[in-house]
């Protein structure tokens, strides 16, 4: 038996919510991609201690986990689909696309939506052919536009952090500073204004 067989081992056999954390983390710093199913597996434990530490080393192993994580996306456990969601995000590979995509707009959890529309500012665009890669990146924004209008301030707020991402992309620039007045206009929630302006002060020199 491997090292990292007997640390899936060890996740499997863990008996308290402290062991599971324990286990997931030495999991995870093994850093071997014959570790990403239990990983993944790991965010539908309900325990939070597993899964961020699944996060973080899923996160640490990068795009080569990213297919097996698009594969295992819990339409179930709304908990489970938000790490995989956080996990996509913070890698970042435009392969994730679609799917955040979707889950931004339509999921009914508002953590999953959150982390979508965060991710959808922080995707490798590089990673895409140049023939792809425009209309990927007007995708991604008209999609966190439409968020902006969301009737829960927190999806609204997520959509402003990641059009701030996205307004470092010359050509989607003026639509997002257009939005990004409306709302400073418009927008009843002080905490939204106050983002905005935060947002605007990092892209006015843009």
């Amino acid at each position: 038996m491997t090292d990292t067989q007997q640390l899936i081992r060890a996740v499997a056999e863990a008996d308290s919510p402290a062991r599971m954390v324990t286990a997931v983390q030495k999991l995870a710093a093994a850093k071997d991609t014959a570790a990403i199913p239990t990983l993944i597996a790991s965010f539908g434990y309900n325990n939070p201690g597993a899964a961020v530490a699944a996060v973080a080393g899923l996160t640490e192993l990068g795009e080569v986990a990213v297919p097996q994580l698009l594969e295992n996306i819990d339409d179930y456990n709304y908990g489970a689909r938000a790490y995989s969601i956080r996990t996509l995000a913070a890698i970042g590979d435009p392969r994730a696309l679609e799917v955040l995509l979707t889950a931004s707009a339509t999921d009914f959890a508002p953590t999953v939506r959150r982390a979508a529309a965060k991710g959808l500012g922080f995707l490798q665009w590089h990673k895409l052919p140049a023939t792809l890669r425009v209309t990927a990146q007007i995708k991604a924004m008209d999609a966190l536009l439409a968020l902006t209008q969301d009737s829960d301030w927190s999806i609204r707020y997520a959509a402003i952090v990641g059009l701030q991402s996205l307004a470092k992309i010359p050509n989607l620039q003026s639509s997002i500073k257009t939005r990004f007045k409306e709302m400073l206009a418009s927008d009843a929630e002080k905490a939204i204004r106050a983002r905005v302006l935060l947002a605007q002060s990092v892209t006015s020199d843009q």
